[in-house]
């Protein structure tokens, strides 16, 4: 029914097909990098120049949802004393810090 020319040209597979078929496999890697990678990246860089830019007196919010004043800042400890309430400090590692806001600046509405 099938000659065997025809039987051979078909199983025959040649370098372009595979380039063909790894093109979707490379464009979903690009638009990944665009999408999750370079914002992650970007986001993680203005984290890194916050802390590096943190001050007393600054109003701070941490991860947990606790909005203090920063009391005390040393350049070479991972720890920010916090001010919470009037003569309440404590000490917070700087990596659990999402926000740093401006002196006097309002709370956000919810």
């Amino acid at each position: 029914m099938i000659t065997p020319a025809f039987a051979q040209a078909a199983g025959a597979s040649s370098g372009s097909d595979i380039a063909i078929q790894l093109v979707p496999f490379a464009l979903i890697f690009v638009i990944m990098y665009f999408l999750i990678l370079r914002p992650q990246q970007r986001r993680l860089k203005d984290h890194q120049s916050l802390m590096k830019n943190l001050r007393r007196e600054d109003t701070i919010v941490t991860n947990g949802g606790l909005v203090g004043r920063v009391t005390k800042v040393t350049d070479d400890a991972a720890e920010v004393e916090v001010e919470i309430a009037p003569n309440v400090r404590v000490k917070i590692v700087r990596s659990m810090i999402s926000e740093v806001r401006v002196k006097g600046a309002p709370v956000k509405a919810a």
